[in-house]
């Protein structure tokens, strides 16, 4: 254990989630078993090792299919208010241990401490709200057209659902999945991401323990831990019928073609290019604030970061300086000190596509306005700590219609009128989110109408990360469709 985790409580945290030094990676609940290989957890904040976690083989994989099918038959029985009991028990527990766990998806991703905290809490939220729809299951009743016919839907649990997350948010995806389809009565299989497996066995040790403690058959909720291939047997599983993946737009296609091959269901939450189009009329003061956070927050690694800046030419000079300006402010290093505003990517290979990136957009005809690297020496000896940059870009370039991963800020120029930004804005392939910083309401009105922004995701006068449970989370195009 490094010094930095020792100090931040890192070891108590483990203790307290039930991790050893070597986790199993597959369980059906309360019974942990996995014969694969051995996955190593290195903190991106330091470089150390956090833990190991076994990978699901094939024949385990098997073993916790059967169990959730057993398992559903008799879950769906239950009343949903009785269900909600056992979310809301589950949630309890969330409560008590927000703080290990935030630390833990703090040290094991790399977000600040504060985001890792705003994390769990995230969770907390979903079940609260999870519990609250176990009472309000509605239907639908309806006349019939024949006489002395009584019409009415009523909606069923489907079965077993697939949950595959990403490592940006290694908790909470989940939870937005699984909260629901619990109260649903469905059983839930969920392959978290191999880069943070630490986080889903701590998880799955919280919900094993609930359920064990209330009777709830074994298999409702189960884990499986591995790579692509662990993740394609489930996409490739007839038995369950709903597959819920977050991830790249290259991994959703993968996942949606082999789905829907089989005439499963599918949603996916994939990639995001989001813009901020600041016109004219816009609070710089505000925009700065939207585009710095948006950009550079979680070191650029949330789907909804924002990628690209559309400011109008009036404004463009002003802006541009200002965000400039803001980018020299910005303090990085260890997430887990509070006084840091970047912490580092998640691993060596998100570097170079972060490096990729940077020579690409010169390559293109772009222009560095804050120079990117890789910073060294000491407290950065993980070698994931990178400068936030910004460049001059113009739209049609290759690598600004691709997503990368990384705090790496386009800026271009608009002229005209807003239907001219909105026209650059939505000229990507990615439809997540959007924003509009303007005091003109008739340009947020456009902004946010049928002829506006393509993305599921629209704000005025905010940035574009972020999100909240109590509204429809998702995107178009190859955002995937989905909505969470």
């Amino acid at each position: 254990m490094s010094q930095i985790a020792k100090d931040f409580g890192i070891d108590k945290a483990l203790e307290e989630l039930g991790l050893q030094d070597i986790n199993n990676g597959t369980s059906t609940g309360k019974d942990f078993f996995s014969g694969g290989e051995i996955i190593e957890s290195y903190s991106p904040v330091d470089g150390a090792l956090i833990g190991k976690v076994k990978a699901t083989t094939p024949e385990d994989y098997e073993k916790v299919i059967t169990t959730a099918e057993k398992a559903f038959k008799e879950w769906r029985t239950m009343p949903a208010p009785q269900r909600g009991e056992i979310v809301r028990k589950f949630n309890d527990e969330l409560r008590r241990l927000k703080e290990p766990l935030g630390k833990l998806v703090s040290y094991e991703m790399g977000k600040s401490y504060q985001e890792g905290l705003g994390e769990v809490q995230e969770m907390i939220d979903i079940c609260d709200f999870a519990v609250g729809l176990s009472r309000q299951l509605h239907g639908l009743t309806m006349h019939s057209e024949r006489p002395g016919h009584r019409m009415y839907e009523q909606y069923h649990p489907l079965g077993v659902v697939g949950i595959i997350s990403a490592f940006n948010f290694p908790v909470a995806v989940w939870s937005w999945n699984t909260a629901l389809a619990w109260v649903c009565g469905d059983a839930c299989i969920w392959k978290g991401s191999e880069k943070t497996p630490l986080t889903s066995v701590a998880c799955q040790n919280i919900a094993a323990r609930v359920f064990s403690e209330n009777g709830v058959p074994e298999g409702i909720s189960c884990l499986i831990t591995g790579d692509y291939k662990v993740g394609e047997l489930m996409t490739k599983d007839e038995r369950i019928p709903l597959i819920s993946a977050t991830g790249s737009t290259r991994m959703g296609k993968t996942v949606a073609k082999e789905v829907a091959g089989r005439l499963g269901k599918s949603l996916l939450e994939l990639g995001g290019n989001n813009a901020i189009i600041v016109t004219p009329d816009a609070n710089i003061k505000n925009t700065v604030i939207g585009a710095v956070f948006g950009a550079v927050g979680t070191c650029g690694q949330r789907c909804t970061s924002t990628r690209r800046l559309v400011v109008h030419e009036d404004v463009y000079d002003k802006v541009k300086n200002a965000i400039v300006d803001a980018y020299q402010q910005i303090k990085i290093g260890n997430p887990l000190d509070e006084n840091n505003h970047v912490g580092p990517l998640i691993d060596k290979d998100a570097v170079k596509n972060y490096q990729a990136a940077l020579e690409k957009v010169v390559e293109e005809g772009g222009k560095v306005l804050v120079e990117g690297g890789v910073l060294e020496g000491e407290g950065y000896e993980s070698g994931c700590y990178v400068k936030p940059a910004i460049a001059e870009a113009e739209n049609h370039f290759e690598i600004v219609q691709h997503e990368t991963f990384a705090p790496v800020l386009y800026i271009m120029k608009y002229k005209g009128d807003v239907s001219n930004a909105l026209e650059l804005q939505n000229g990507v392939r990615q439809g997540l989110s959007s924003a509009i910083m303007t005091n003109n309401l008739r340009e947020a009105e456009r902004f946010l109408s049928v002829e506006g922004s393509d993305c599921g995701i629209a704000n005025v006068n905010i940035g574009t990360s972020g999100a909240e449970i109590g509204g429809a989370f998702g995107g178009e195009k190859e955002t995937g469709g989905g909505r969470e």
